[in-house]
C-alpha cells in the first residue's frame, strides 16, 4: 500500500499549482476529482500527461462528478445525489460518459463517482431503474477496458453487493470511504470488508463521527480523531488483498487541511510499514 492524495481538476494555472503542492508535499500517487465537464478537454488531457510526468505522480482513479444539486444531507440528498434520482440521471449518465472519455485519454482505468441512495429493498419501484442505469454504465466503460467504482456513503454494504452481484458485468468496484460509512450511518468499515472486501479497489484516508440526529450527516474528523479504527482497518484490507493508495481526503481548507494532511500522511506511513 502506499499513500495517495486527492487532486482537484480546474482550469488554468491552478492545475499546475494542485500537482506542484503534492509534489511538495510528498505524494507520488493521486486521485485526480473533476465536478465540471468543462474541463475535459483534449487540452487539458495534454496538460494533465505532463505534469504527472513533471512532477512523478501517478493518478490511479478519476473521481468523475456530475452536474446538477447535489445535498450532502438525508433531507434532500436521495432527490438529488447521483444516478438515482430520474430527474437528473440522463444528463449525469452522459457526465459519467464523458469523464470516462477523458480518463481513458490520460490512461486511467478507474472511475469513480457517487451513485446516490440506492434502494435497500429489491421490491422498491425504484430498484430496477438503478439497476439497469449501472449495467449500461458498465458495459460503456467495460467495452473500453475501464471500471467504474462506487464510493461508499450513501447505502450498507450488502446493498453494494447485491447490486454487484445483480449487475455482474465484472468491472464493478468500490472506492471505500471508511468516513463515509460513518458519516452516514450506514456501517462499520472494518466489518464491512466482510460484505465487499472483495470488490475494494479504491480508499479515501478520511475520518468522522456518527450523526447524532436524523436530518444531517455525522462531522468529518482528522483521521485518527474519528471512529475509524484504521489499524484494524488496514490489516483488514490487507487480508482482502488490497495492495493500492490510501487517498487523503480532508473536506476543509486553509492551512489546517494543509497540516492535517501531512500528519494524517506520517501516520499512515507508519502503520503501513507494521503490516
Amino acid at each position: 500500500m502506499n499513500v495517495g492524495i486527492i487532486i482537484p481538476h480546474r482550469g488554468g494555472e491552478e492545475l499546475r499549482t494542485n500537482f506542484a503542492n503534492a509534489a511538495a508535499q510528498g505524494f507520488h500517487h493521486a486521485q485526480l476529482v473533476s465536478w465540471d465537464p468543462r474541463y475535459w478537454t483534449e487540452e487539458n488531457a495534454r496538460e494533465v500527461s505532463e505534469l504527472t510526468k513533471e512532477f512523478d505522480i501517478e493518478i490511479t482513479a478519476f473521481w468523475c462528478g456530475w452536474v446538477g444539486p447535489k445535498c450532502w444531507n438525508f433531507t434532500e440528498g436521495p432527490e438529488t445525489l447521483g444516478l438515482v434520482p430520474v430527474a437528473f440521471r440522463a444528463e449525469r449518465i452522459q457526465n459519467i460518459l464523458d469523464g470516462a472519455a477523458y480518463a481513458k485519454r490520460l490512461g486511467i482505468s478507474d472511475i469513480v463517482t457517487h451513485m446516490g441512495f440506492i434502494p435497500e429493498n429489491m421490491t422498491d419501484p425504484a430498484w430496477p431503474g438503478v439497476v439497469t442505469t449501472v449495467k449500461y454504465l458498465a458495459m460503456c466503460l467495460k467495452r473500453s477496458g475501464q471500471n467504474l467504482l462506487f464510493e461508499t456513503g450513501q447505502e450498507t454494504p450488502v446493498v453494494l453487493l447485491r447490486l454487484f452481484e445483480t449487475v455482474n458485468t465484472g468491472n464493478l468496484f468500490i472506492n471505500l470511504d471508511p468516513a463515509n460509512l460513518i458519516l452516514y450511518g450506514k456501517g462499520n468499515p472494518v466489518d464491512a470488508l466482510d460484505v465487499f472486501g472483495k470488490y475494494v479497489r479504491g480508499v479515501h484516508a478520511k475520518d468522522g463521527l456518527y450523526p447524532t440526529n436524523g436530518y444531517e450527516l455525522g462531522e468529518e474528523v482528522k483521521v485518527g480523531e474519528g471512529k475509524v479504527n484504521f489499524p484494524k482497518f488496514l490489516q483488514g484490507l490487507k487480508a482482502c488483498g488490497f495492495d493500492g493508495s490510501l487517498t487523503i481526503e480532508r473536506e476543509i481548507s486553509g492551512e489546517q487541511q494543509i497540516k492535517d494532511i501531512l500528519e494524517t500522511k506520517d501516520y499512515l506511513t507508519e502503520l503501513i510499514e507494521k503490516l
